[in-house]
C-alpha cells in the first residue's frame, strides 16, 4: 500500500515539526512533501524557542514530540501558548502515560497521539485542523 497524500493541498500553510528522531523526521517529510505546505523541522526544544523569537513567522500547525532535547514538548507548548492560543499543537509520543497525556492537554495540546503515527491518522489530523470549513457566521 502506497502513501497517498496527493489530494492533500496545504498550500500556504506553515507546519512546524519539533522532533529529534531522524527516521520520524524523514517519515513526516516524505508524507508532507507533495502537500504544498512549508515544513520547518526543529530538532530540540531550544531550537523551537529560538524559532519563536522571530515574530514575523506564522505557524499554522505544530507536531510536537514529547521527549525532545533540552526543553521537553510539554514546556515548549506552555511557552508557545503564552503568545498563541489558537494554533493546533499535536503531541506525538511513545509514552502511553495518563499523567503525560493530562499534562499535554493542560499545556494546551489539542491531541495526544501515540507513535507510530500512521499516514491515515496524520492526514486526518491535518485535514481536521487545517482544512475545516469555518461557518460564515463565525468568520466575523
Amino acid at each position: 500500500m502506497g502513501l497517498n497524500t496527493s489530494n492533500l493541498d496545504l498550500s500556504g500553510k506553515n507546519i512546524v515539526i519539533v522532533e529529534d528522531d531522524i527516521p520520524s523526521i524523514k517519515y513526516y517529510e516524505t508524507l508532507l512533501k507533495n502537500s504544498g505546505a512549508e515544513i520547518t523541522v526543529l530538532r530540540s526544544g531550544l531550537e523551537f524557542i529560538e524559532y519563536l523569537k522571530d515574530d514575523s513567522r506564522r505557524i499554522d500547525f505544530i507536531f510536537m514530540d514529547f521527549l525532545i532535547p533540552f526543553v521537553n514538548g510539554i514546556d515548549c507548548t506552555k511557552i508557545y501558548r503564552k503568545s498563541n492560543k489558537k494554533t493546533p499543537v499535536i503531541m506525538l509520543t511513545a509514552y502511553s502515560s495518563e499523567q503525560a497525556k493530562t499534562e499535554a492537554f493542560i499545556a494546551g495540546c489539542q491531541e495526544y497521539v501515540l507513535k507510530p503515527i500512521y499516514c491515515e491518522k496524520l492526514i486526518y489530523l491535518l485535514e481536521k485542523y487545517l482544512l475545516q470549513e469555518v461557518p460564515a457566521i463565525l468568520k466575523y
